[in-house]
């Protein structure tokens, strides 16, 4: 199928909201974890959301390029392509984009965006993130406003960010953030919506915070509070009725509560981020063909080494494989197994 356009786009994440359920946000930074991504939702018969950060972008342009937007349109060319080969429907969206990014991380990629539709191709990326929440609210809102106007007009949906995402990830430690910004507030939320709703033809997400952090820790480290979403949600629906009811984005799924993750869905979730779980699942069984096979990865002491398992193929395959395996569990985590409209 080929990735998705406006239109259906907006259709899936509909469906989720309405059947309570959500697509698992899967990060990806080269060809092989794209590709794993792409069987990980074949296999568990889930349409899902791909994405890339401002890091993976400028990982996948390599090492003496480090061009940010480069490499992001490589991902996303290479994900248009494949995904043609496989019976679910695929989004496209890039993560986290801090306000001093926006010249060097989004806005190229709208451009990229307008310039195909110039030619009469679809859009690039179907969505992308804004994240303004180390910025007091009023501020983050007011460089979220002309971004969605601009999405608007060319088919993309903007998700933003109300509230502090703890932890660490792609360089951004919000590990020392006061515990009272990882909360969104039901104003919070209300404001959120009112702002953004107000621009015509638009549609965006929101990444609502309570408690959850980027990254792994021991069970009871992390002191979520999914109430938080309903109580956001009820003071919006209150205001404005069951039809403004948001479309809300877990960050930093990887690692939570499988009770967590159910309670969320109830509140409007359609949409968790996993990263830190698909990375590990990646690397490890690396490490493992590596310990298992070490004198036969080096030329030790004058001899040759084995070529079948220093080819870098042997271990991708199945680093491939077992990423893919945990975006099905994701996907059976989030309720989402099985539901691809791809027939439908």
């Amino acid at each position: 199928m080929p990735v998705v356009n406006y239109q259906t786009y907006c259709k899936m994440l509909d469906r989720a909201k309405e059947n309570k359920f959500a697509y698992p946000a899967i990060n990806v930074s080269s060809m092989v974890s794209a590709n794993a991504a792409l069987r990980g939702f074949a296999e568990a018969k889930c349409d899902g959301i791909i994405q890339v950060s401002s890091g993976g972008g400028e990982f996948a342009s390599g090492t003496m390029v480090k061009d940010i937007a480069l490499g992001s349109i490589s991902l996303a060319q290479h994900i248009h392509l494949l995904a043609e080969k496989y019976n679910v429907n695929i989004a496209l969206h890039t993560d986290h984009c801090a306000a001093g990014k926006l010249d060097t991380f989004i806005r190229p990629l709208m451009e990229e965006t307008k310039k195909r539709r110039s030619q009469g191709l679809p859009n690039l990326f179907n969505s992308h993130m804004f994240d303004g929440s180390a910025l007091p609210l009023e501020e983050n809102i007011s460089i979220a406003i002309p971004l969605i106007t601009e999405c608007a007009s060319i088919d993309i949906i903007l998700e933003v960010e109300a509230g502090v995402v703890g932890g660490e990830e792609d360089g951004v430690n919000n590990e020392d953030t006061p515990a009272e910004k990882l909360y969104t507030t039901p104003e919070d939320m209300l404001y959120v919506y009112e702002k953004l709703s107000a621009v015509k033809g638009s549609r965006f997400m929101l990444a609502a915070t309570f408690g959850n952090v980027h990254g792994v820790y021991k069970p009871g480290n992390v002191k979520l509070k999914p109430k938080i979403l309903f109580e956001g949600q009820k003071a919006v629906m209150d205001k404005y009725g069951a039809d403004a009811k948001l479309d809300l984005v877990f960050h930093g799924g990887s690692g939570s509560e499988l009770s967590d993750i159910h309670e969320t869905l109830g509140y409007g979730v359609i949409k968790m981020n996993v990263d830190t779980d698909t990375q590990y699942a990646f690397t490890r069984p690396i490490a493992d063909h590596m310990l298992k096979n070490y004198d036969a990865v080096l030329k030790i002491e004058g001899d040759v080494g084995n070529k079948k398992f220093y080819d870098p193929r042997s271990y991708n395959k199945a680093a491939e494989a077992n990423m893919a395996k945990r975006i099905v569990r994701a996907a059976k985590d989030l309720k989402a197994e099985g539901t691809t409209m791809f027939s439908i």
